[in-house]
């Protein structure tokens, strides 16, 4: 039987280098399933980074795929899941970003690799082109937000995913603290369970330690 795998979608201007790219497969490395993460380097460009991704899911068609998206990943990832059918854990996930990023046309930086290039209208149009205004089965869903996120609204995604299981953490951040916590979660997901840990509120928690 062929092993399951997750595909890491990192966000905008990020890399394989992240945070919780590598935290993830360090994880799946201790556990010996290093062979079950692929986490891609994605061109800046959307339609690029969406024919990267489908190639990688067409490659993968005999092995059962959940995405891990965060942020612009997490709106790569519900475009793909819709359609491929797959599984899509969603963390911090833009809703619109379209909008967000017209506000941020001109030289981009990555913040892990030395590359530099010009966001444009191209890249907007792009990203509109891949919208999912409605979502055939929720389920197929879960929602890892929090509400200290100082990038996205996280109240977006809560309503764009209202019928699907999510975990709504009071504070936080944009990279998702204590990202460890809800690995767990991710892993059952995958495995079809909805398993969410009990703890919701980061700033209790941080005045108990």
């Amino acid at each position: 039987m062929a092993q399951p795998l997750f595909i890491y979608i990192h966000g905008f201007n990020s890399s394989p280098d992240s945070y919780k790219a590598r935290f993830f497969v360090d994880w799946m490395t201790a556990a010996g399933k290093a062979d079950q993460v692929i986490v891609p380097t994605l061109p800046h460009w959307p339609a690029a980074a969406i024919d990267l991704l489908e190639q990688l899911i067409t490659a993968n068609k005999d092995r059962t795929i959940t995405l891990i998206g965060s942020s612009l990943g997490g709106y790569y990832s519900t475009w793909l899941a819709e359609k491929y059918g797959l599984r899509a854990v969603l963390i911090n996930p833009a809703v619109r970003p379209y909008e967000l990023l017209a506000a941020m046309l001109g030289e981009q930086g990555n913040y892990y690799r030395d590359e530099t290039y010009e966001l444009t209208p191209e890249h907007l149009q792009q990203l509109l082109a891949i919208e999912c205004q409605r979502l055939q089965d929720p389920s197929r869903y879960l929602l890892l937000t929090q509400t200290g996120d100082e990038t996205l609204d996280y109240r977006e995604a809560v309503e764009k995913f209202r019928d699907s299981p999510m975990l709504v953490q009071q504070g936080g951040s944009h990279g998702f603290d204590q990202f460890e916590s809800v690995i767990p979660a991710i892993l059952a997901f995958a495995e079809g369970r909805v398993e969410l840990p009990a703890v919701t509120d980061l700033t209790l928690r941080a005045d108990k330690d």
